[in-house]
């Protein structure tokens, strides 16, 4: 297999990776507080979009209003502009760190360490409604468009499921992973959500049923799970750990595939904090200040 290409430029650990609207681009961000914009074309060279001046957790490009949302670890909200006008702007809504971001039209939603979830209305920039879901941190989201739905990860070991609509929760899934549910992520066809969490275990929800059901469970890393992402077409996910390694799972079998570590791969040297599956990349980001740049052409793994 081929070794990535690094991306090197931040000074800080990278936390938040989001896609643009232009297909061979994507956002990085992290402790340092910078914002870079990379072309997979060009990536020996960041181009920093803004400095946000504290460490930032997530990140989203909201495409209808041409603009990015970025998450601090105050519970900071910025609305970026590129090129600025005079509607970026900055609001505390969260009283702890806003750890993930998702932009469903018309909807923002954002995601705080103070157990509360958000609302947004986009246009005008401001939140319309919040919800206290947990007196814990409030780790991930991910989203459900047919059927309407949300699932929120937490500290509070539990993984919720809402309405997209009115924020009405349809069911809870308690102890999901102890002590806390860091990543959640639908399959593509939503028949299904896998998680992980703190305790290192991979674990896929049957979704068809009338209640979640857990069908498989296995010890998936060393360490904390920290991101879960899925290819575009569906056939696999890959999952990134403090444990250093990025691994690679067959969606259907749910068997993993293949393990990408820093020796023999030229992975990352610490621990690996985001995902983002582009086309025909696989993008990871760790706490060693890289980027690392997979061409998934190289993974064989259909063999």
């Amino acid at each position: 297999m081929a070794t990535p290409i690094t991306c090197s430029g931040h000074r800080a650990a990278i936390y938040a990776l989001a896609k643009t609207h232009e297909a061979d681009c994507f956002l990085s961000a992290g402790g340092d507080g910078w914002v870079v914009r990379w072309n997979t074309h060009i990536p020996d060279t960041g181009y920093l979009l803004a400095t946000i001046g504290t460490q930032v957790f997530s990140l989203c490009e909201v495409i209808d209003q041409q603009c990015w949302v970025v998450g601090d670890m105050n519970g900071g909200m910025h609305w970026i502009d590129t090129p600025p006008t005079e509607r970026t702007r900055s609001t505390r809504q969260h009283r702890k760190s806003v750890f993930d971001i998702q932009y469903s039209a018309p909807w923002l939603l954002s995601a705080g360490g103070d157990g509360v979830l958000t609302r947004w209305d986009v246009e005008r920039r401001q939140a319309v409604e919040s919800l206290q879901l947990s007196e814990h941190s409030l780790r991930s989201l991910a989203l459900a468009k047919e059927r309407n739905e949300i699932a929120v990860g937490a500290s509070d070991s539990c993984i919720y499921l809402l309405d997209r609509s009115t924020l009405e929760v349809r069911s809870v899934i308690r102890g999901a992973h102890v002590p806390s549910v860091f990543t959640v992520a639908y399959s593509p066809d939503e028949h299904y959500l896998v998680s992980g969490g703190r305790d290192a275990m991979l674990r896929v929800w049957d979704l068809k049923a009338p209640t979640p059901q857990l069908i498989s469970e296995q010890p998936a890393h060393w360490y904390t799970i920290n991101h879960i992402a899925w290819s575009p077409c569906g056939r696999w996910w890959a999952t990134a750990s403090r444990d250093r390694t990025v691994k690679i799972w067959d969606a259907r079998s749910f068997r993993l595939l293949r393990v990408l570590d820093p020796i023999r791969d030229g992975g990352h040297t610490h621990s690996v904090n985001r995902l983002l599956w582009l086309p025909q990349l696989l993008v990871s980001a760790s706490d060693d200040r890289t980027l690392k740049l997979w061409e998934t052409d190289t993974f064989d793994l259909d063999q």
